[in-house]
């Protein structure tokens, strides 16, 4: 499993960012991805959820009607489009997916290796 993120970069308050997350080596469409996001010295937290059909769900309270999930199943990748950005959106967005494993209980989580994006004037 191979998750790719791009489209970070330095952007003002209010500017806009769409990330991508290229996957393979799994069946992509048949797994919910996720984006979170880490800042220093803080915990991991989920910013948005996809499920494998493409319906959006789990946006996190502090993104709700900024940010937008949605997947192209056909091209393997994810997105989040970042509109009025704040300072406190600052951090490292990782893209994430879980597979079931063969004793078909349990679960494997993937990481991308994140992708930084800065919110600053």
């Amino acid at each position: 499993v191979q998750l790719v993120e791009s489209g970070g970069g330095l952007v003002q308050p209010g500017g806009s960012l769409r990330l991508s997350c290229a996957a393979s080596g799994f069946t992509f469409s048949s797994y919910a991805i996720s984006w979170f996001r880490q800042v220093p010295g803080k915990e991991r937290e989920v910013v948005a959820t996809t499920t494998s059909g493409g319906g959006s769900i789990d946006y996190a309270d502090s993104v709700k009607g900024r940010f937008t999930i949605s997947r192209d199943n056909a091209k393997s990748t994810v997105y989040l489009q970042m509109n009025s950005l704040k300072p406190e959106d600052t951090a490292v967005y990782y893209c994430s997916t879980r597979t079931r494993r063969p004793d078909g209980v349990t679960w494997t989580r993937y990481w991308g290796q994140g992708t930084q994006v800065t919110v600053s004037s």
